[in-house]
């Protein structure tokens, strides 16, 4: 009976995986054939143009009639539909990225994102973290592309401190500046207020800081024997699998503070990190910073650490926005 229990879980398991594989085949399928549908209603309205509104506001009353059940027939979405064509020109031009998402989610692009690398960028943001339509025009609003696509904006020692792929994600993750939408905050804030703040609304500092980090405490203690050392706050990455140490200053950088920040790392991997943990990296925000400074003293350490700017913004998300982002 127990071989049998056993054998019976590993064949439902199987065949629950393929009913959650087919439902996903069946859904992107269906996605692929309703934009295709957009598409060409989209190539007759542009082909009528010469009309004007009239063609659209007609279509758009018709459609209503024929299809009294269906969404998705308004004036303002028939010239959604247009603009869909008229970007692409052809299907086959239509990024994979960007065939996967959602109508709502295609329009927003269309309408707030120009550049069409750019779009295409969000797309797999969109895909990877399971953006709702709330959260992408959020983090458009806030520019995530031009805080984290740039490369050269990225002061890091990650890639030559750390092994691939560890560098490359780590890399990946770092974004300048940092936005946290923090409520409630006075005109002259210090470190603790923010670090406070961070901490009774944790829930839209992971939203910023992006997908994988988990809180593990803030004014985390480590002690040796006769010191006891306080980390701002302690997070783990759960796919980088590592530690992350992030201190916050409420000042502009100053070499010194990597000194304290490699400290901190060395004692988290002395005292927390496991054997099947990757080496522990550390995030330095600060208010301001001068390039040279920073990676001359990135250079003179053998921690792997990366340092950014942050804002603090007097705003809070809805908890509609939040949610969405961390399921």
């Amino acid at each position: 009976m127990e071989d049998l229990d056993s054998s019976f879980i590993s064949v439902f398991e199987q065949i629950k995986a393929d009913i959650f594989q087919t439902r996903n085949r069946i859904l992107s399928d269906a996605n692929r054939e309703m934009l295709s549908m957009y598409f060409r209603i989209g190539k007759v309205i542009d082909e009528n143009a010469k009309y004007g509104n009239h063609f659209i506001d007609e279509l758009s009353r018709r459609l209503k009639a024929e299809f009294p059940d269906a969404e998705g027939y308004s004036p303002r979405n028939l010239a959604r539909m247009r603009k869909f064509y008229v970007t692409y020109g052809d299907m086959a031009n239509l990024p994979l990225p960007v065939a996967n998402l959602p109508w709502t989610h295609n329009f927003i692009l269309i309408e707030k994102v120009k550049d069409p690398e750019k779009r295409v960028w969000y797309a797999e943001k969109c895909l990877a973290n399971g953006w709702g339509k709330v959260v992408l025009e959020h983090q458009i609003e806030l520019g995530l592309y031009e805080r984290q696509a740039d490369p050269s904006k990225k002061l890091t020692n990650y890639e030559i401190r750390l092994p691939s792929p560890q560098s490359e994600l780590s890399r990946e993750i770092i974004k300048d500046p940092y936005i946290f939408e923090l409520a409630g905050l006075k005109e002259k804030i210090v470190e603790k207020d923010i670090e406070q703040a961070m901490l009774e609304q944790i829930k839209t500092v992971l939203l910023e800081l992006g997908k994988g980090f988990s809180f593990v405490g803030n004014q985390y203690r480590i002690s040796t024997q006769n010191n006891d050392y306080l980390i701002d706050l302690l997070f783990y990455h759960l796919e980088l699998r590592c530690y992350v140490v992030v201190e916050l200053k409420n000042v502009d950088f100053k070499p010194d503070f990597v000194g304290q920040l490699q400290f901190y790392i060395t004692a988290v991997d002395e005292t927390l990190k496991k054997e099947m943990d990757n080496p522990t990296i550390g995030l330095l925000l600060c208010k301001g910073k001068d390039r040279y400074s920073v990676e001359w003293s990135l250079k003179a350490t053998t921690a792997p650490i990366g340092v950014a700017s942050y804002e603090v913004r007097n705003y809070l998300p809805t908890e509609e926005e939040i949610n969405r982002y961390l399921k």
